[in-house]
């Protein structure tokens, strides 16, 4: 009943219970203000929203001390390396003294020490500063496959205080182009395998054209150069393997943990991949988190399938390796049918995923494998909640760790104690001690709802909203490094959200928080979708076809496939003559954009659905999506081969009942 008093009736109830109160200490001869006093707290606690507070509190204590223990140990050891003035190759070395012939990478079946890898990374060191003008401060583009080199390249480099371009392997011609030069590249060093990508640009491109290229060849393997094309080329392994005497002593003395470490590529929300600043300090903190509040232990083997430009595969998982010792098992691509081989040959006994790996496992025929691995934990993100309990029974894993976080942002959740569905939770009393929060906002647009007093709306429970994190850049753990673009840096930034002045991260993500404070993953904003694991622009995306279908009109955007991770593109194609060349489409595409970024779907149609104003009725298209039933336009599907056929109802009912593979 004291739930639903409003203010006047709490007001008289609070007077008589105090009145009573006061008369029975007289009646029993007791004090007056410790009897006063008590009625008072009773009387708060018990009334409005606090019972349901207090109970909220009482549930999640247990794991919100502990996850309070683990934070503060990441930020003890982030302050010990701070004051210490440490790089993360400094770290590396630390770790390298400790246990120099311990495994550090396997890969195939090669596997190096810690010790060969620190070799390794003091030659490339040497190499770049004996042998190039390169300096502290100056980009390397590094465009290169998972190989047991690809960390130590850029490990070494930062010896030299040189920031090293992540570059995104599945980008060609103009986003490759893109990639290298917003970083303000000054040299590219690539693998022989994609050599003629970065060839293809130096025929068409003055400025690429310029830069100095180092190729990392196969031992068995050489550099073919095209007739007439004249190119800076250098073979690196060749040059590293002229160095018989390593300069230890090569690390720059200036350098500390807030200096720029790599560039990671994000889509962010809107154009051309952004490189996402990832500094030193950074890199510690997305390390170090996953090894301490996952729980994550020196002699475990990591198996990480994932590609090394990326956040999770060449961050945050290998963190656990350069920073804290573990072992990590390297696969160059993703395969569903070796996926517990592999696992029960290395004895892994971490795995990562991201939510289709876990997907394209499950679909493989059950096997003896399924359970004779040893791996007790796995941590990822894009689990989707459908498949979570049956993937954790068939597999027998005793950990699933669903963690969320972006590329830049500062609002990173943790799920370790496998609520399914949940991405990580945020404390009840959080804006206390970790400043991130759900806010309202137009779901269509993105755009965040103020109060009259110009400040942000926090979301109540059950209620979505997008979460941001308060930047504070003097801890690392919020801190927000931005982009190499100063103008797509301020763009992420909310001012005026809790109290004026104030900055917070917006990170794009619309989530709902129940209420024990886990956070439930809903839709992205602005113009993009994930799919594969990777961010896709549409503006980048209808650019692209546009130009293809001689400037028609485009309009793309991500539909909902039933039990998948992510969404799948979709391309609504103006054709008002009827002329639209299918073939021409399908060659131009799959010539231009990456596989996740090609369009399952092509919808055709007279004309696209405007406002009054003239904007892009994008969500009524996405609403209608593949929906046969509800659409009279043609509508294309993509093939293995990356042609388009027409899209027909048994297509349509295989993709609802998760019989489709997309």
């Amino acid at each position: 009943m004291l739930l639903e008093l409003n203010r006047k009736q709490k007001g008289l109830t609070f007077v008589c219970m105090t009145a009573v109160a006061t008369l029975a200490s007289l009646v029993i001869g007791r004090r007056l203000i410790p009897q006063t006093i008590l009625s008072a707290i009773v009387f708060y606690l018990f009334t409005g929203d606090r019972p349901v507070f207090l109970y909220a509190i009482g549930r999640s204590f247990r794991r919100d001390f502990t996850a309070a223990v683990r934070f503060i140990q990441i930020n003890l050891l982030l302050y010990k390396w701070e004051r210490a003035n440490k790089i993360v190759a400094t770290i590396f070395d630390d770790v390298v003294a400790k246990n120099p012939h311990k495994t550090a990478f396997i890969m195939d079946d090669n596997q190096v020490t810690f010790e060969e890898v620190q070799n390794f990374t003091y030659k490339i060191a040497q190499f770049f500063h004996e042998n190039t003008e390169l300096r502290r401060g100056d980009t390397v583009a590094l465009f290169m496959e998972t190989r047991i080199e690809y960390a130590p390249i850029w490990i070494g480099l930062s010896r030299l205080g040189i920031i090293t371009a992540l570059i995104n392997t599945n980008l060609r011609k103009e986003a490759l182009r893109h990639s290298i030069i917003v970083a303000n590249t000054k040299a590219i060093v690539v693998s022989s395998e994609l050599f003629k990508a970065v060839q293809e640009l130096y025929t068409e491109d003055e400025n690429i054209r310029n830069l100095p290229i180092y190729v990392y060849r196969n031992v068995d393997e050489s550099i073919e150069q095209k007739n007439g094309l004249v190119m800076d080329i250098h073979d690196l392994r060749l040059e590293l393997d002229k160095i018989t005497e390593i300069n230890y002593n090569i690390n720059n003395k200036d350098l500390g943990p807030k200096d720029k470490l790599v560039y990671i590529y994000t889509s962010g929300t809107t154009g051309m991949p952004k490189a996402a600043v990832i500094t030193n300090i950074r890199f510690m903190f997305m390390g170090i988190s996953s090894f301490l509040m996952l729980k994550i232990y020196e002699h475990d083997v990591i198996y990480n399938a994932l590609p090394m430009y990326h956040t999770a595969g060449g961050m945050v998982g290998l963190g656990n390796v350069i920073l804290c010792g573990a072992t990590m098992l390297l696969r160059k691509k993703f395969s569903a049918s070796n996926f517990w081989p592999d696992c029960i040959k290395h004895n892994c006994t971490v795995a990562q995923y991201i939510g289709e790996i876990c997907r394209f496992v499950l679909m493989q025929s059950p096997k003896p494998t399924d359970t004779q691995h040893k791996v007790r934990m796995m941590f990822g993100n894009g689990l989707r909640p459908q498949i979570w309990p049956q993937f954790i029974s068939r597999f027998n894993i005793g950990q699933m760790c669903e963690i969320y976080g972006s590329t830049e942002g500062n609002s990173n959740l943790a799920n370790y104690e496998g609520v399914i569905g949940a991405i990580g939770f945020i404390p009840r009393v959080a804006k206390y001690v970790y400043p991130v929060t759900l806010i309202r906002c137009n779901e269509d647009t993105g755009e965040v709802l103020r109060d009259a007093n110009g400040l942000c709306i926090r979301s109540n429970t059950g209620e979505s909203g997008v979460i941001v994190g308060q930047i504070k850049h003097t801890q690392a753990t919020l801190s927000f490094g931005g982009y190499a673009d100063k103008k797509a840096t301020e763009k992420k930034v909310l001012r005026d959200v809790i109290r004026k002045g104030d900055m917070y991260f917006n990170s794009g993500d619309i989530l709902v928080m129940d209420l024990l404070g886990y956070c439930y993953f809903k839709d992205r904003t602005g113009d993009t979708y994930r799919w594969r694991g990777e961010n896709v622009a549409t503006s980048e995306v209808e650019a692209i076809i546009s130009n293809i279908v001689g400037l028609n009109d485009c309009a793309v955007y991500g539909v909902d496939i039933p039990e998948t991770e992510g969404k799948a593109g979709m391309a609504a194609i103006v054709d008002t003559s009827g002329k639209l060349d299918l073939e021409s489409l399908s060659a131009g595409i799959k010539g231009s954009l990456p596989p996740y970024a090609r369009p399952i779907f092509i919808r055709v149609l007279k004309e696209l659905p405007m406002t009054a104003t003239f904007k892009l009725k994008k969500r009524d298209l996405q609403l209608e999506g593949y929906d046969l039933s509800k659409i009279t336009d043609s509508i294309y599907f993509l093939n293995n081969d990356g042609t388009y056929r027409r899209f027909t109802e048994k297509d349509y009912d295989d993709i609802k009942n998760g019989r489709a593979r997309l």
